[in-house]
């Protein structure tokens, strides 16, 4: 029996948008078109989109981290079929399935020091709330500790330890006794955890709102104040894992090992929705602690053989094709380049990168014309400069990126780890061109973000 939905999907495209204003998400649908980013793409393969007039776009966002072997990747996919075609007995629940146990064990091999432990999970958020479940049973102290600005996910217990006032709002109160400290702040997070009565602290390994990374001594610090104090220190990669900086995991930068480890995004090579928390076995058995309790924390789909074969796949690929170390050298030859741009362009003031991951930040420009023009910009709505970046990345160059986050002007990239020389070297150029443009009040790219702020004003 052969399907037709693909048939549909491609006589259904040119009312793409339509469906998803009618039906899905109304104001994300106006803020593309706004934006200009309703390029409509009907295809992907390694780091490039293909939009509905054929033309090919380089991913440099690459799903908020979910492609780091890039869309379409041909070998998952014939996994994939192979466990189809095989008829597997999937989710039975009461039984388990060789290829979960084949996956976690590979995680364990992968993972620091003695995480050997694997709870599966269908998402990153799912995986930090689990994450926080483990760590208040195995230690019997609910408070929990977070970073400012921290990004953990947007479920109720996740968003209770996200720093960013715009996701919480609407939605207080949240869980109590979540502490925020400052990233990369001892002497703060020691004040908070110093009365011991802190179950876990958690926190990006490299934050992934703006691409803030730990000082060199940071993570050893707080390694030593959560033993000092009996805290279980979480961190959460679900966006730098996988050998995203340049490291299968980025504690590996300042070999740190957490007590829980929480990964997602890329582990699936985005095929399935999968998550997984690692943790120690001592840990594992305070929570699963009798047959009674063999379901203490459970989901349905989180084991399933999709899921884990494309796991399987996966950290497969990463190791063949040495995409681990590729991250860590076109992310080297990214970053150089785009210090070399900052020390030509006043307002690209600095470059925050690690691996693929990589954040520009933009602040206010010394000279007067430019200065003034910044200002009124921000006055108008102070999000808007960054999409003087962004926009023609797209519009002139056909390269995706976006912004890192609320009121930061930080454009972040996030390309696929399967990126070459040449896809690194155009982005560069882009970026020369685009920064140039910005740099020049007679240029189209102050005129067009104007007029963008203009147009949000009127549509707010």
């Amino acid at each position: 029996m052969s399907s037709e939905i693909i048939r549909k999907v491609k006589e259904r495209s040119a009312d793409n948008y339509g469906l998803h204003r009618q039906y899905i998400n109304p104001q994300f649908v106006r803020v593309l078109e706004v934006i200009g980013f309703n390029r409509n793409y009907v295809g992907a393969e390694g780091a490039y989109l293909i939009d509905k007039n054929g033309k090919e776009v380089l991913d440099f966002l690459a799903g908020f981290g979910v492609y780091n072997i890039g869309r379409n990747h041909p070998y998952v996919a014939e996994v994939l079929k192979e466990v189809m075609e095989a008829k597997t007995a999937s989710l039975v629940q009461m039984d388990v399935s060789p290829m979960c146990g084949m996956l976690a064990e590979k995680l364990a091999s992968l993972a620091p020091g003695d995480l050997e432990a694997v709870f599966f999970t269908n998402s990153g958020t799912e995986g930090v709330e689990g994450a926080l479940k483990f760590a208040r049973q195995a230690t019997g102290k609910h408070k929990l500790v977070h970073c400012d600005h921290a990004f953990h996910g947007l479920t109720l217990g996740s968003l209770s330890v996200n720093g960013n006032r715009e996701f919480r709002e609407r939605n207080e109160p949240l869980l109590p006794d979540c502490i925020s400290v400052p990233f990369n702040d001892l002497e703060a997070l020691e004040n908070t955890l110093k009365g011991g009565d802190v179950g876990a602290f958690i926190l990006e390994t490299v934050q992934g709102k703006g691409v803030f990374i730990p000082d060199e001594a940071y993570l050893k610090g707080v390694r030593e104040l959560c033993d000092r104090y009996g805290t279980l220190l979480i961190a959460d990669e679900v966006q730098c894992g996988l050998g995203r900086t340049g490291k299968m995991f980025a504690v590996n930068h300042w070999d740190v090992k957490p007590d829980i480890l929480v990964i997602s995004k890329a582990l699936s090579g985005g095929y399935i929705p999968v998550g997984a928390i690692i943790t120690t076995r001592d840990i594992h058995s305070k929570v699963f602690d009798s047959m009674e309790r063999c379901f203490a924390h459970s989901n349905t789909f989180g084991q399933n053989d999709l899921a884990m074969a494309a796991g399987l796949a996966t950290l497969e690929i990463i190791e063949k094709e040495n995409l681990v170390e590729n991250a860590e050298r076109i992310g080297n030859r990214i970053i150089d380049g785009l210090r070399e741009l900052a020390n030509r362009y006043e307002m690209l003031t600095e470059v925050r990168g690690i691996g693929l991951m990589t954040g520009m930040q933009f602040g206010e420009p010394k000279s007067m014309g430019l200065k003034a023009s910044w200002k009124l910009l921000h006055k108008m709505n102070e999000d808007l400069f960054c999409q003087m970046i962004t926009m023609p990345l797209l519009d002139r160059h056909d390269i995706l990126t976006q912004v890192a986050g609320h009121g930061l002007d930080t454009v972040k990239i996030l390309p696929p780890l399967t990126i070459t020389e040449e896809d690194a070297d155009k982005f560069l150029e882009a970026m020369d061109d685009v920064l140039k443009s910005a740099h020049s009040l007679t240029g189209s790219a102050w005129k067009t973000v104007k007029d963008l702020g203009v147009r949000t004003a009127k549509t707010a």
